[in-house]
């Protein structure tokens, strides 16, 4: 393998894969990186077993080959190399000289033939979607995913793909964020067939590569095999280990006959919730909002700490309503309404609230649902 490459085009795929590179492993050669020289270029590939990235980039290739190369060791080097061209030679199967300007260095690897296989999906028959719909989905609804143990199943993404709309749902048990996008949002955006439906539970760390790596223009190929997901663009590939198993109803905890609705300004409410948090409970993270005619007052009490009050002017209308929530979990729904107003509906202090932007002007519908504390005074 001979190659010459520039330094920002090695560290972009670098960078690329390195974040599916597992940082400890009881198999060495996931630790590499996995080079290989074509006529199209250089491709770079690295995997944990659960997810495998590969991208390829320019490189002017001299003579073709491949070789894996420890994963930390070669980011770290061409992170501090000057911005000239890079000189790529491997020796053998397990060794390379990488010179650049008045630097040169020699790598030990490991063969090609150790590197685990990408996971076999067949993307004849697969579908297309726009990146740009992913990216929305993505960055609005993976943070409501569990990240415990106890409900493996709560780890995961569900991602609904339909003919008419793409939908992704999250939840830990106490909130849940939903988010629809049409199929077609973008003239010259391909959907999935006709009749043609699926049911998925991805990863969310998968789902942050794929956010991370497609740029917004980039049309994406979608394909599955019996327990992996495989997305492809012209230059870059992801595949995935999906979650098996059923996802919970989560239709069933959406609340349909909330009579109450509040809306305030996103980013005042944020910070009187920042504030009263200060003084809650480092284990329920409980405050008390006090709902009445244009004012919300949220206090909070903590034995042994203190206490706290604040009130935030908001529209509200309904009858007097004093419920209790946990801070964190609202604070992190605030944070993804894509708009300067919110509104939140209630029924009655032990049901679910909803939370919604107000005047979104996007095609996409974002809904999101968090659980109340009991209150205990």
């Amino acid at each position: 393998m001979k190659l010459t490459i520039t330094r920002e085009q090695l560290q972009e795929g670098l960078v690329a894969v390195a974040a599916s590179v597992p940082a400890k492993t009881t198999l060495p050669v996931l630790a590499n990186i996995l080079l290989e020289a074509s006529k199209d270029g250089l491709r770079l590939s690295g995997t944990d077993l659960d997810i495998a990235v590969s991208t390829t980039v320019p490189a002017a290739v001299d003579q073709e080959g491949s070789i894996t190369l420890p994963a930390r060791k070669l980011v770290e080097i061409v992170r501090e190399l000057p911005s000239a061209p890079i000189r790529l030679v491997a020796s053998g199967e397990q060794r390379v000289t990488i010179e650049c300007g008045r630097s040169k260095f020699r790598l030990l690897g490991l063969p090609r033939e150790e590197f685990p296989a990408f996971p076999a999906v067949k993307f004849d028959g697969g579908w297309k979607v726009s990146a740009g719909d992913l990216q929305k989905l993505i960055s609005h609804v993976a943070f409501a995913a569990s990240t415990e143990e106890s409900r493996p199943i709560l780890n995961g993404v569900l991602w609904e793909l339909r003919p008419e709309r793409m939908r992704m749902v999250a939840t830990n048990g106490h909130r849940l964020a939903r988010m629809d996008v049409p199929a077609v949002t973008q003239v010259g955006t391909a959907q999935p067939a006709a009749g043609q439906q699926a049911d998925l539970i991805v990863p969310p760390k998968a789902l942050e590569q794929i956010r991370r790596l497609f740029g917004p223009e980039d049309e994406v190929e979608i394909a599955r095999s019996d327990n992996h997901l495989g997305f492809r663009s012209a230059r870059t590939q992801i595949f995935t280990r999906l979650i098996e198993g059923p996802y919970p109803n989560y239709e069933q905890v959406i609340p349909r006959e909330n009579d109450k609705a509040a809306t305030a300004d996103r980013a005042a409410l944020s910070a009187a919730l920042r504030r009263m948090s200060i003084v809650a409970s480092d284990q329920t993270h409980r405050i008390r909002m006090a709902f009445a005619s244009g004012a919300c007052k949220l206090s909070v009490q903590t034995p042994d700490l203190g206490e706290a009050q604040e009130e935030v002017t908001v529209t509200y209308d309904g009858d007097p309503l004093e419920i209790g929530f946990n801070a964190s979990y609202l604070l992190e729904i605030l944070k993804f309404i894509p708009t300067d107003e919110v509104r939140l509906t209630f029924k009655a202090p032990e049901r679910a609230a909803t939370c919604e932007p107000v005047g979104w002007n996007d095609s996409a519908s974002f809904l999101t649902l968090v659980m109340p504390l009991r209150l205990v005074d």
